[in-house]
């Protein structure tokens, strides 16, 4: 899924990267695309636009790009901390996950 200009503005906001190269572009486009992916494969589709649902999971697909840019040159040591934040975010998004149907 490819970003719209708005949503790649946002990102790059959220990342604090204010001149960004083409490869730090290309790098948070395919992170934004495996975020999308992993919500995707947790059950939880992309709300619509302009919707409190909808800030909530751009913040979680900002959370995790923003994670795993920062970490992607760094050798971590030990067990690797959930954000507890993050998480309430992800069980709230599949609690309020549209049914089919309904």
């Amino acid at each position: 899924m490819s970003m719209t200009d708005e949503r790649r503005a946002g990102l790059l906001a959220y990342c604090r990267i204010e001149e960004p190269t083409a490869e730090e572009l290309l790098t948070l486009e395919t992170l934004y695309d495996a975020a999308v992916g992993y919500l995707e494969g947790a059950g939880i589709s992309q709300p619509p636009e302009g919707t409190p649902r909808r800030a909530q999971y751009d913040l979680a697909v900002n959370f995790m790009v923003l994670r795993d840019f920062d970490l992607r040159d760094a050798e971590v040591a030990g067990a690797i901390q959930d954000n507890p934040a993050f998480r309430r975010l992800i069980t709230q998004l599949k609690l309020t996950e549209p049914r089919e149907g309904a």
